[in-house]
């Protein structure tokens, strides 16, 4: 994979990490000069996936890690990788099955996945019990002047 630039970091599964993490790839992404409804979108599709991790994935444990790689690809795209070392998911179709959630009890809207795929260009998910999940999204970015019309 022919790269850009790239940003890899780790930080505990905490919730008030989420924030951060959805900061750090904007922050990474600015060098590709995205407009704002494009932040916006990564910022939303990062949260969803660290927040994932944290909720589905660890479950309330408090030893759990998230590592974050960003890259910056040829042709403007972003790749982002958010991997957990949580429970994993047993069924990932039925898991991104829109309103799906493995929490049903908790008041948890299961759209994560649905959201991610809606605010990114392409969204892979592997997983396995036990192990882990990793989500990887792509997104073309396109350059702020390239928006404005002449």
């Amino acid at each position: 994979m022919n790269k850009l630039n790239e940003l890899k970091c780790t930080f505990p599964a905490r919730s008030e990490n989420e924030g951060f993490a959805r900061t750090m790839v904007c922050a990474f992404a600015a060098q590709l000069n995205p407009t704002i409804e494009e932040l916006a979108d990564l910022r939303t599709a990062v949260s969803e996936a660290v927040t994932n991790s944290i909720v589905h994935g660890y479950r309330g444990r408090t030893d759990g890690v998230i590592a974050v790689t960003v890259r910056l690809l040829p042709d403007d795209v972003i790749y982002i990788r958010i991997a957990d070392r949580g429970c994993g998911i047993a069924d990932v179709p039925k898991a991104m099955e829109p309103l799906y959630s493995s929490a049903p009890a908790e008041e948890r809207a299961g759209l994560g996945f649905t959201v991610m795929e809606s605010f990114t260009d392409k969204l892979s998910v592997s997983s396995k019990v036990d192990k882990g999940t990793t989500v990887i999204m792509r997104k073309k970015i396109r350059h702020e002047s390239d928006s404005t019309e002449d």
